[in-house]
């Protein structure tokens, strides 16, 4: 018996569909889904974001899509804010004192400038003295970058976690100073040893 006010779900429409679909056929058919929407070169497109999938409009319609929606045209980041948002990337979480000692400058407009655009966050405090604040991406960074998650970062030997370290801890280990340090000319030309200089010093007559 129907109940009343509802509407019968019609049985055929679900005539081969299967009662167990894997989460590799589900993405296998967005897939295929989003290749169609793409070739067939629409008003909207099937995107995967850190969210999961969605439907965009396609970047051609850009402007007209700013226009309606009363919107700023994007203004691109600086060098300086890229810097800091890539150091920010790989390191986090990450203070900013550990920013500035690996940028060599102060991070504090860069940073002020990324976390007014949303793209980094604050995720905690560390175990240091003071508590420093630490700074991470946010999704609307995966969007910015267009990637899925911090794992999808091409890799970089110059911004990994491990060689950061190696060099934060060898430029904060104190050696002796040399003499370049001390403003003398290192050059063999004008520096001799005191092996080589006795060697060319003349016998003592008698």
């Amino acid at each position: 018996m129907e109940e009343p006010g509802v509407a019968p779900v019609a049985t055929e429409s679900f005539t081969g569909v299967p009662s167990l679909i894997t989460t590799a056929q589900i993405r296998e058919a967005m897939e295929a889904l989003a290749a169609e929407l793409l070739a067939g070169d629409g008003d909207v497109l099937l995107a995967e974001g850190a969210q999961g999938w969605r439907l965009v409009t396609h970047p051609r319609f850009a402007a007209w899509v700013r226009l309606l929606r009363h919107e700023p045209p994007p203004v691109r980041l600086s060098p300086s804010s890229l810097e800091t948002l890539a150091v920010v990337a790989y390191r986090q979480p990450v203070t900013r004192a550990e920013i500035e000692q690996i940028r060599g400058v102060s991070a504090e407009a860069g940073l002020a400038k990324l976390l007014e655009r949303e793209l980094v966050c604050v995720v905690g405090r560390a175990e240091l003295p003071g508590r420093p604040i630490q700074y991470g991406t946010t999704e609307a960074f995966l969007e910015f970058v267009g990637i899925r998650s911090i794992d999808e970062l091409p890799a970089s030997d110059v911004l990994s976690p491990r060689q950061i370290d190696a060099w934060l801890q060898s430029a904060n280990q104190p050696r002796a100073a040399n003499d370049s340090d001390m403003g003398l000319d290192e050059t063999e030309e004008t520096q001799l040893s005191l092996e080589s200089a006795a060697a060319k010093a003349p016998e003592a007559t008698p």
